[in-house]
């Protein structure tokens, strides 16, 4: 056991101890969406707590991120604390398990995901740019965004992740082989229905299926350096799919508490040096990339056309609706990339002649933009339709700018060799397919 213990925490792994509602819950309640979703949705959210009402729920252990710049920010984190802490007096909780948790999720759009929750080390994960850690974030993280999440993390006595890691499984045996495992060894601890599919998992707490585990990742490891190996050949085998800074903030609460710890017997054992996630394969069936969309507030669609006619071989025409407009941005084989730009009544189609995602080109003229522009600001919308709403003449002044496909394949490369891409520039499916909270483990 010491040494397969020794090969997971190499792998920048650890076994959890999980903490799961007990069966008389309802769990359909107590499992909310993530926290970064549906962020121009105040209905949505308010449908939710209206769902919920007072019943145990993970929306009370959460901070949805559409009321982060509302009034009365540190009141809310307390009283995310005070229901953590009531949850574990009260007893809402089964007794701890130790094991991981084999996941299958089932979402209007695809019939079946997999995935594994289980610790990692977070000694092991820098998101800065440029760095050669195991773990590695896909995206720009900016640190001005993390105060508010690593509020509701420090001192919390519980986490519940809505982070989501990717492997590079290009043949996808490793999660069906778990699988094929967890439900031969008995039948599945939960299982809900979700606000759009439903979720069950299995507990894996035999060695047998640590060591497979271990197992496959070590091949990964080995096939990584072939593949996009650099020339210090450092392994990368975690890319951040969805919560970039969840993660990032994770991360600085455990350096500011070993920074506060220094010396004191015990420090890196403490739970902090780890973060629960969700593992899922890259190239899993269930898991679509989606484009990330832009929502510029305090703006107009002359402005915006000024903004991108810096591109080059920009070209822009007026399109009659919105599903021409969809189509024509949609399409993977056109000659050019495409944007599509929304206000009001509106859609312009821009072409520009540029290789490689939209992001690349679009992110740093945006920044700028808002930078050096009074009183406009950006929102990131993942849902089309919400997009057009955001960008409604009953809205604010705003320009919605549509972005074309993302292709999954090449992602670790990418990564690899130029290091993060511009931030939000994909996403790992619909709004409605983000994970939900459910897997909750002791912190403080």
């Amino acid at each position: 056991m010491q040494n397969l213990q020794q090969q997971l925490a190499d792998l920048g792994i650890a076994i959890p101890e999980l903490l799961l509602p007990r069966p008389d819950m309802d769990l359909e309640k107590w499992a909310v969406i993530a926290c970064d979703q549906f962020t121009q949705d105040r209905v949505y959210w308010a449908q939710v707590a209206d769902r919920v009402g007072p019943a145990p729920s993970t929306l009370h252990l959460i901070f949805p991120e559409i009321y982060i710049e509302d009034p009365g920010q540190a009141e809310r984190i307390r009283n995310i604390h005070k229901a953590m802490d009531s949850y574990l007096a009260r007893g809402i909780f089964s007794p701890p398990k130790k094991g991981l948790v084999y996941l299958e999720r089932s979402t209007p759009y695809h019939q079946c995901r997999r995935g594994l929750m289980l610790t990692v080390d977070l000694e092991q994960y820098d998101w800065k740019a440029h760095t050669r850690s195991l773990i590695r974030a896909t995206e720009g993280t900016i640190a001005e965004r993390l105060p508010p999440r690593m509020a509701v993390r420090r001192g919390a006595a519980l986490e519940s992740p809505h982070v989501i890691l990717l492997i590079d499984d290009e043949a996808d045996v490793l999660l069906p082989g778990l699988g094929a495992q967890a439900k031969k060894a008995g039948p599945s601890l939960y299982h809900t229905s979700l606000q759009g599919g439903a979720i069950s998992g299995w507990l894996l707490d035999q060695e047998t299926a640590w060591a497979y585990l271990a197992e496959g990742l070590q091949g990964l490891v080995q096939k990584g350096h072939g593949s996009y190996g650099n020339s210090e050949g450092a392994p990368f085998l975690y890319a951040v799919g969805d919560g970039n800074h969840s993660l990032a903030s994770a991360k600085a609460i455990w350096e500011e508490y070993k920074s506060a710890h220094v010396g004191e017997p015990g420090l890196m054992a403490h739970p902090t040096r780890w973060a629960l996630v969700e593992v899922e394969n890259l190239y899993d069936p269930g898991i679509g990339f989606e484009p990330i969309h832009r929502l510029i507030f305090g703006t107009d669609l002359e402005a915006v056309l000024h903004l991108l006619s810096d591109l080059p071989g920009f070209t822009s025409r007026p399109v009659a609706e919105r599903g021409e407009l969809s189509a024509l941005v949609g399409d993977e084989g056109a000659l050019q990339s495409r944007l599509g730009l929304i206000t009001g009544t509106e859609f312009v189609l821009v072409e520009v002649e540029a290789s490689g995602l939209a992001t690349d080109y679009l992110q740093p003229l945006v920044d700028a933009f808002i930078k050096h522009t009074p009183g406009t600001s950006i929102d990131y919308i993942h849902e089309e339709a919400d997009l057009c709403k955001g960008a409604h003449p009953s809205s604010k002044s705003s320009v919605g700018i549509l972005l074309p496909p993302v292709k999954k394949s090449g992602l670790f490369k990418t990564v690899a060799r130029r290091g993060p891409l511009p931030r939000k520039s994909f996403s790992m499916g619909k709004a409605i397919e983000k994970r939900f909270y459910f897997e909750c483990r002791r912190l403080f």
